[in-house]
């Protein structure tokens, strides 16, 4: 297996990070085509081992890039879990990620406890806390920091965040850098079934929108299960879906999957049906993929090694900018 590792670059920048090259996709999964209305669960992960992630983000590495997984995840890229830890006051100096790069993707970080402050070398930032959003467009490049917020850090509590990458299409790698820091109220509510309620991050469900923008066709959105119910959610033919496990447990085709677990399903079939216990929160990612050969470097996906290499020359002579 090819390594995809870009902690050390949030320690030190310039040392070798691994990478991995992925060719266009979509035929990859179009070798065999069914006619199943309904999509299946075609793999699944259960956590990895923690790690640190700076010293304010305890992390499960959910998701990574790998030729055998990214043509079932893509756009997806990598996927982090810092599942609820408590944190004690630290006013002197607020946890988390210094300065590092980025470039042709995104980052959207979802705060479920606790509190995140943003900001970046394009002029982007803020604070978000407990059920607010953050989506950083890093595209032709911006140089960023994520710190617990000076208000948690005084206080301290319980933290829990993912962290998500998404990937850019090669005509827009190098588009202008963009932030959008929403609140949980702007997001659209809904209900599935009974009583389950969701909540629209971005794209569209059930004919409401949500408020974040995206570069790609995409739904984002995560359930709360208010009572033991079967829902069934519809989704696009030939589009990726991911689903995350925050809290319970959820059924599939008569399989149980619980907490931390993150699923792919198949491409193949629109309808996707649930059961989900009392109290299980599931985040859901869907999209079209993007089929385009992808370099993923430490903190840059590019779609060539050469693109890379210019990332990294372009980093350090200052062209992605500098805190101030």
């Amino acid at each position: 297996m090819i390594s995809f590792n870009r902690r050390g670059l949030l320690k030190k920048i310039g040392g070798l990070l691994g990478f991995i090259t992925i060719p266009g996709c979509l035929s990859f999964l179009n070798k065999e085509k069914t006619m199943q209305k309904m999509k299946k669960v075609i793999y699944h992960q259960k956590p990895v081992e923690q790690h640190w992630v700076g010293d304010g983000f305890h992390v499960h590495t959910m998701m990574q890039p790998h030729p055998n997984t990214y043509p079932m995840t893509s756009p997806f890229i990598l996927m982090d879990y810092a599942p609820p830890r408590n944190f004690t006051p630290n006013s002197a100096q607020p946890r988390g990620v210094g300065e590092h790069p980025h470039r042709g993707f995104e980052t959207v970080t979802f705060a479920y406890q606790g509190e995140i402050t943003h900001r970046d070398s394009a002029g982007g930032g803020g604070t978000i806390g407990q059920g607010d959003v953050q989506w950083m467009t890093a595209a032709s490049g911006v140089v960023h920091e994520e710190l617990h917020s000076k208000s948690f850090s005084e206080k301290g509590g319980s933290f829990e965040m993912v962290q998500l990458w998404v990937n850019l299409p090669k005509a827009k790698k190098m588009s202008s850098p963009n932030y959008q820091g929403v609140k949980d109220q702007q997001f659209t509510r809904f209900i599935l079934g009974s009583s389950c309620e969701g909540r629209l991050i971005a794209g569209e469900v059930e004919e409401k929108k949500g408020p974040c923008s995206t570069h790609t066709a995409m739904n984002v959105f995560d359930l709360s299960f208010q009572s033991q119910e079967s829902i069934s959610i519809q989704l696009e033919e030939k589009t990726n879906t991911v689903l995350f496990v925050l809290r319970g447990s959820i059924e599939i085709d008569k399989k149980s999957y619980g907490e931390k677990e993150i699923l792919a399903l198949s491409r193949e079939g629109e309808d996707l049906l649930v059961r989900g216990e009392k109290g299980s929160k599931v985040l859901v990612l869907n999209a079209e993929p993007i089929d385009e050969p992808i370099f993923a470097y430490g903190p840059f996906v590019m779609n060539t090694r050469e693109e890379v290499v210019q990332a990294f020359d372009d980093y350090q002579s200052g062209k992605m900018g500098h805190l101030k």
